[in-house]
């Protein structure tokens, strides 16, 4: 049985590698969401009336539903929350693949 190596769990999802990335930039900001909700204490039904969603929509954020939210929705959160969300174009940084 042949062993693959990946660079992410992203990558080993996603064949392409443009889709692991998107996923991997929303999961991102997502676990920043979860970590501002938990450090806040709020309710569910406290985010939903932050964020403008509802209750069960807020159930699916803090569960990790990540194919439920867009990048420009979990943006648009996090500014909702007080933070402010900067896009940086630039050079791809290389990667360094850690020794397992």
């Amino acid at each position: 049985m042949k062993s693959e190596s990946f660079k992410s769990v992203w990558d080993a999802l996603e064949d392409d590698p443009l889709v692991a990335r998107a996923k991997e930039r929303r999961a991102n900001l997502m676990l920043l969401i979860q970590d501002k909700i938990e450090k806040g204490k709020w309710s569910q039904p406290e985010i939903g009336k932050m964020l403008g969603i509802s209750q069960p929509r807020a159930s699916d954020l803090m569960r990790g539903k990540l194919s439920k939210f867009s990048l420009e929705m979990l943006m648009s959160f996090l500014e909702l929350m007080g933070e402010e969300v900067r896009i940086e174009v630039g050079k791809p940084r290389k990667r360094k693949l850690e020794n397992v």
